[in-house]
This record gives C-alpha cells, structure tokens and sequence, in this order.
C-alpha cells in the first residue's frame, strides 16, 4: 500500500513492514493510510500499535495539522448536539495519548470545560472515580477534578480517546460515570473507530443498558485485519529483530547504545516562560473558559521567549511529555504561526509505551530515544521513550516539561534531556508550573490542637488541624422554593432555630449597640389582600423594565467579565436577580450558568466558608457577586474590604438597578420599583434574610438563614420570574442597542452621587448616622417592612413607582415628605432617638418625635 504526494510522487505507507510480516492490515476508509501506520510492541494482549500520524505522540507532525484534526471533531460534535447541549456539555480526555486530543475537541466544541483522566496520583486531590484500560500496559486511570461537581451536570458527556478498537474502555467509563452522575446523552469521538462487528453491537448494547442516546464521531472508520498467530509471531518478530538491532548497535534500541551525551556547547538552555500564576498546565483537575482565554492571552510573549532561545534555528521540534501534551502543542502552535514561513516546526511527546523501532520507510517507528522517567515517584520507575527525534535533522528541541518533572532524573547523564542532546545543536527546557488544586482550607487560618509531642524547649508541640469539609449547597425544594437548579444556597438551615423578635425591640437594641441587625430576624410582615394586589398590579407595569434591565446587566456581564460567569448572589435581594440572570444567559445563549447565593453582612462581612467553597470548587475569576441594586453603596464598599483578603476574586458587583452610581456594571441607573423589594421571604423562594450568631455559626459553618415553608401559600417567587422572564425575547432589540452604547460609553466608574446625597440628608435631617439614611425606592421599601422608620423622603411629582410606598406608610403611620432635588426617587429615614410609646396605624410602635 502506497500514499501519494502533493506532487504526484509515492510514498511507502508506514505500515507496509508489519502487514508484509505479519499479515495485519487496515481496511475502510480510503484516508486511513494518511492517519494511521503500523509499528510493533512487546504486549501479552496486543501484539501491533496504531500508529496515529495526527495525533502529535509517536510521529512529529505540524502544530497545526494535530491542532485541527482535534478542533475538527469538536466542530462536528457542537453540530450534531443543539445549542442548549453544546452549552452544557463537558469533554473528558484519556491518559496518556488523548489528553491533548481532548483539549482540541473542547475548545472546538466552543471552549467546553475539560477535563482528562490521569495515572498520576496528586497529593491532597481525592479521586472522584477511575477506570481500568484492559489493553494498555499501564491500566489504572484516576478522575481528579478540581471541582468535583464537573462530571456531575446533566448536559452532554464527551469521552475522547485517540482511537476506538474495541471500545471496552470507553464504555466502562460510561456504565461507571452513569451509576454515579446519570444524563440522558454521552458522544464518543477518536481519530478513527476501528470496531469489529461484535464490537459495534456493544455500543448499541450499552446504550440500551444505560437508556441514554450514545452518539460516536471519528475522522474515518474501519477494521484491522489480525491473522490468528499475530500475538506469537509479533512477539517472535519482535525478539528477533532486537537482537539484531543490538548487534549492529542501532542507535536507541537500549540506553546505553544511544551516542554520548552532548558536549558543552548543547547543554540545555532554560527559558523562563513567564507562565501565569493559578494557570493550570493542562487538564488534570479541570481546564475551564477562563483558562483558554487566559492561555490565549499569554502565548505571544511564550513565543517570544522560545524565538529568541532557539537563535535562528530552522528546523525545530517542541517536545512535550506523556501527559502534558495540550500546553507544548499550544507552543508549538504559537511557534508555527510567528514565523512566517522561517521555520519548520514539528510536535510530539514523550511516551510510556515501549515500541520496537525499525529503521525502514515502510514502518512507523523508525528511531527511539529511551531515558529513565524523570517524574518518579509520581509515575513510577521504569523507562520512557521518544520516538522518530533520533536522526530526524532537528536544528532545536524545546522540551516542555511540568515542574513535577523537573527533577534529577531528567537532567542526568542518561536523562531525557542528554539523549536529546545528543541528536541536535540545541536544547531548550521550558518548565510549567505544576498545577496543583488550592487546598479545601486555603482561605481558613489554620487551626491548632495539642500533640502528643513536645517541642525542644518543652512547650506542648501543636499541629495544624484541618477544618472539616464544607457541605454541599443548599437547593429547593428542601430548602427554598426555587428550582434546585435555579440556585444553590451557601448556608447552612436555621429553620428550627428562634430567631424572631418585634421589630421595635430589635430596632431598639440595634442602635443601642446591644445586638446587631444579623443577630436576630424580623417577624415576616404579610402584606395585606390591597398590599398584594398593588404587588400584582406593579408586576405587570414593570415586567418589561425589569426584563430589560436584565438583558443588560447578564450581556454586559458576559462581554465585559467573563464568557462563563459564575453567578454568586448576594443573599437574599439579590438571589432573584441572580435566577434572571442565569435564565436570560439560557435563553439567550443556551448557557447554563452555576448560581449561588451567600451571605453579606454590614460590619461583618462576606461568608469567608462560601468563598472558600466556591474557590475549592471554581475559578475565582470567573465568579461575579450580583445584587438587586445599590442603595448608597455600604454593601459595595463592604464587599469590597472583605475581598481584599481573598486574591483572585472580582469584587465589582453586578446589579439591576444602580440608581446610587456604586457600580459600574448595571442594568440600569434609574430608581424605580422592582417588585421583588416589595415583599420578604415569599418574592424570594420563602427564605428569610441571613443570620451570623456566635452560638449558632461556627467558624467553619456557613452563615445561617429560614426556609418558611408554612409560607408557601402566599408564595410568589416563581411568579415574579416567570413573569419578567416572559418578556426577555420582546426586550432584546432595546437590550442590544442599550448594551452597545454602553460598552462604548467613555467612562462608567461609579460616581458615588448617591453616598454625598446621604451625607448631605443625614447632616439636614439630624441624624447624623448614613447607615440610618436608606437611599431608593428598594431601600425604603425594606424599612418599610423591617424596620422603625421615622418618615419617607420623596422625589417630588414620583408617579406610580411609589405606590406601594405610600400604601405601606399609610400602614405604618409614616409622614411621606416630598422634595426638591432628590437623586433617588424616594429614601427612607430611620430616626436614632428611637423611643417607645407610639403606635402606627397597624398597631407597630413607631418613634414618637
């Protein structure tokens, strides 16, 4: 069997030596001999290796040509699932030869998160499953994902390995996921499906077994012809061609007949890479959107650093190592596309698999290179193999290595890296970071507890204690009567918990200092029958407005932040904001976006657990905190303090309504009614605000809150999203044009207009405190309902936007005061010379000045 040339000549297929000896051949798809050439191995279960020539391990091959056969079948599977699927899939990629694959098959699938398994242990990381690969001769695969919830969503899983020849490994990896983390559809993609029939009615099989749709995408398809004797006579052939490559003294057949290493002048350069902090070098633990466009942004000024090591060598070959195989092809990309036709560049990588080599045309194995493994003990001791660099005239050789690596073995006379001198003028070693997960406490101080032990003055000796793992997010309909897709609740359940009092005595031991606001909850006020219709009534007016507000703030969101945010709402005003954001990016966007809700208290801060939970379970970077709206901005500068101790995390708030000019990113900055500030726990999945205590928060446990399902009848938190949801496709013309003009806008910093209009209300109306001046419509509507307010502040001539204010202190007994040059549209007054004695209209006590 021959290959033809561009110009016409012909070329021996690298698989013509086995077939002519042993009678293995492949028969299907004319391409096939382009993809695949045949070698042999000494292996009790498979006498013969496909030998892929796209793959980018075994044979060097163009960046680009291994970048595209990947990102092609990525291409292939986002067409054949719909966009919603596509959104939602996850791709997971087989050690040692698919990790790279993988990679390329995900950022084809639009930049899919992925993750690969992996037969290095990692300290620390416990496996969320494993496998075992019947054929290979190393078998045990672990699953170590950083966030263990990323095999655990329902969208689609895609399972890449280089080739499929039986199948059996594949399909033990679904039956096993699938008992754990079932979904309704799994793709398969390989280089190319070479099944025999039994096999092929597996798959079938198994999809039956499981009842879930299995879809298989491959490059081309066919068969191998395998005599009955192959195992003996391969194993034959094998040991007698390894005798008489000994004799002669073939270069790389053993290690010790492999030429000296190189003199001085090819001691190896190291290059410093500059690579980023908290990149993770491939996907071992998970590889994410952020991690792509963070790579992508970095790889020009890599290349920069590899240019200008190699000195002007033509022909260079970036050589990577086992499972680290997506970050050297990203290099060597990077390397192909600078140089403007100068120079020639190859990739492949390092392998475990021992391959007899045969210097013939027709065999795809033509040289090795055997060293010690450099990264023992992760890997285990034995020998590593570089195939078709020995004699192949490289002028330079980047070997890309992780830091785990970098050690004395691979810089030894026998090393990887004195063979590789010994075939080429220049070495250059290019070390990555070894990415390893943030441990579960990293945001905790450390605990310490006595040890047996003393030290060497006598004192007790104390060890470090870990803190105890934090528990899953909370979701409905256990807790909350959202979706348990809709939100998951950082906190721990308070419900049986007493935490109540009348509003005046809390009202009162507040500004006595006695208690604070977080210590205690307000009985929940229910609104009446009038109160709930004004509700309905203001729902329908502003639905549009609000849907429209929305579109804004998630598209700004997602052009400006990140392309995959992680919604983290701050509990509870912002959670259904929260719930319309992730609703608008599924809609719109077929995004199913994580959304959390924590806990923000003035004077305490924000949950230190829930941030460790979502750093030990996402990237911080992509996690933007989203809140209802901005009042005078006290929530916004506080998030702001407490993040500044926790690195990584974007402390610029997301919200609806900005009315306060705090933030810079907003749905709007105009002050009006949004419904879901009109009412407590029943516009909000009947959850009450958060609860911080002592007695009741440990320094391990999540802020607390109350699920008030004895509420459930006058629930509307489904109602409030459905509605403002339904308006999404009628508002998104207006949202587009509004979100344009606002990324185009000069400057959007936060003017803090309405923290002066505080300070100047607070001085004019003798209270002399701004945490008792509540600025906006949201705001005034919550002292409304949960505090002792003194009087209403309103924008003279404000319209219907006010009158659920107005009915709520004709309630209560509250003066409304209209005025002249209010920034907001309405602010409510808390006065500090609290007394008792007085009473509203309702029977609630109120100040009696």
């Amino acid at each position: 069997m021959t290959q033809t040339t561009k110009d016409g000549g012909a070329v021996v297929w690298s698989g013509s030596w086995v077939a002519e000896r042993l009678g293995v051949g492949i028969e299907g798809d004319a391409r096939l001999p382009e993809l695949l050439g045949l070698a042999l191995r000494r292996n009790p279960k498979r006498a013969h290796l496909l030998v892929s020539t796209v793959l980018g391990k075994h044979v060097p091959q163009r960046p680009s040509v291994v970048r595209d056969a990947g990102y092609g079948l990525g291409v292939r599977v986002r067409e054949l699932l719909t966009p919603a699927e596509a959104a939602r899939a996850t791709v997971l990629g087989y050690a040692e030869t698919a990790t790279g694959l993988g990679h390329c098959v995900a950022d084809g699938l639009g930049g899919a998160p992925y993750l690969h398994s992996t037969r290095r242990p990692v300290e620390g990381v416990a496996p969320a499953g494993g496998f075992e690969e019947s054929h290979s001769h190393a078998t045990s695969h672990l699953l170590l994902p950083e966030d263990p919830h990323l095999l655990a969503g329902d969208g689609p899983l895609v399972l890449v390995d280089d080739e499929f020849s039986t199948g059996n490994t594949v399909l033990n990896t679904v039956r096993a996921l699938h008992g754990r983390f079932p979904r309704e559809r799994y793709v398969i993609v390989a280089l190319v499906d070479m099944r025999g029939p039994e096999h092929r009615r597996a798959l079938a099989e198994a999809a039956d077994e499981i009842g879930a749709r299995l879809d298989l995408v491959t490059l081309a398809s066919g068969t191998v012809r395998l005599p009955a004797s192959v195992l003996a006579r391969g194993r034959a052939l094998v040991e007698a061609h390894e005798e008489r490559a000994a004799g002669a003294g073939a270069v790389g057949t053993r290690p010790e007949e492999q030429p000296a290493p190189g003199k001085a002048a090819h001691t190896p350069v190291r290059i410093d890479l500059r690579w980023p902090a908290r990149l993770p070098d491939g996907g071992r633990h998970g590889f994410t959107p952020a991690h792509r466009a963070e790579l992508d942004a970095a790889l020009p000024a890599m290349a920069d650093a590899l240019t200008a090591a190699l000195h002007g060598a033509r022909r260079v070959l970036v050589l990577g190592t086992e499972e680290l195989m997506y970050t050297p092809l990203r290099l060597a990309l990077a390397l192909e596309e600078s140089a403007d036709g100068s120079r020639e560049v190859r990739y492949s990588t390092t392998t475990r698999s021992p391959v007899l080599a045969v210097d013939d045309p027709g065999y795809a194995i033509r040289t090795r290179l055997v060293f010690p493994a450099h990264d023992d003990p992760a890997d285990g001791p034995g020998e590593r193999y570089a195939y078709n660099v020995a004699g192949a005239g490289f002028d330079a050789v980047v070997a890309v290595v992780d830091s785990a690596g970098d050690s004395a073995a691979l810089h030894a006379r026998d090393g990887l890296l004195a063979r590789l001198a010994g075939h080429t003028g220049r070495v250059v070693l290019a070390v990555v970071p070894s990415y390893v997960p943030p441990r579960p406490v990293s945001y905790l101080p450390p605990r310490t507890v006595p040890d047996a032990g003393r030290t060497a003055a006598g004192a007790p000796h104390r060890t470090p204690e870990r803190a105890p793992m934090l528990p899953d997010p909370l979701r409905g309909p256990d807790f909350s009567s959202y979706a348990p897709e809709e939100v998951g609740w950082l906190l721990q359940d308070l419900s049986d918990a007493d935490l109540e009092a009348p509003t005046e005595e809390r009202e009162e031991a507040v500004q006595s200092g006695g208690a604070h606001y977080a210590e205690s909850l307000p009985v929940e006020y229910q609104p009446s029958a009038r109160y709930q219709e004004l509700f309905a009534d203001a729902l329908e007016a502003s639905a549009a407005r609000i849907a429209r507000a929305v579109g804004t703030v998630t598209e700004t969101v997602l052009a400006e932040r990140t392309p995959r945010p992680v919604l983290v709402s701050l509990a509870r005003a912002g959670t259904p904001v929260g719930v319309l954001m992730r609703r608008w990016a599924l809609h719109r966007h077929g995004l199913d976006l994580p959304h959390y809700a924590v806990s923000i208290v003035r004077g305490r801060g924000i949950d230190a657990n829930a941030l460790r939970w979502l750093a030990a379970h996402h990237d911080p970077a992509d996690v933007v905190f989203v809140d209802g709206w901005t009042g005078k901005g006290a929530i916004t500068r506080e998030l702001a303090d407490a993040l500044s101790a926790f690195p990584g995390f974007d402390p610029g708030i997301a919200v609806l309504a900005d009315p306060g000019g705090c933030v810079r990113t907003y749905g709007t900055r105009e002050d009006f009614l949004i419904p879901s500030a009109c009412l407590n726990s029943t516009v909000s999945g009947l959850i009450s605000r958060t609860v911080l205590r002592p007695d009741l928060v440990g320094p391990h446990d999540f802020h607390g809150a109350k699920f008030y399902r004895d509420l459930a009848g006058s629930d509307v938190s489904g109602r409030f999203l459905d509605t403002v949801a339904a308006r999404f496709d009628e508002v998104a013309d207006s949202v587009a044009a509004e979100v344009k003009e606002l990324l185009a806008a000069p400057d959007r910093e936060p003017t803090w207009e309405g923290w002066a209009a505080v300070e100047r209300i607070s001085e004019e109306y003798g209270i002399h405190d701004v945490n008792l001046v509540k600025p906006g419509v949201g705001e005034t509507t919550r002292v409304l309902l949960r505090r002792v307010p003194w009087k209403v502040l309103a924008r003279r001539g404000a319209g219907s936007d006010l009158a659920h204010v107005r009915l709520l202190a004709e309630q209560r007994g509250v003066p409304v005061e209209e005025v002249d040059g209010l920034p907001y549209t309405c602010v409510g007054l808390i006065h500090p010379r609290y007394t008792r004695g007085a009473t509203g209209a309702d029977g609630r006590a109120v100040d009696a000045r």
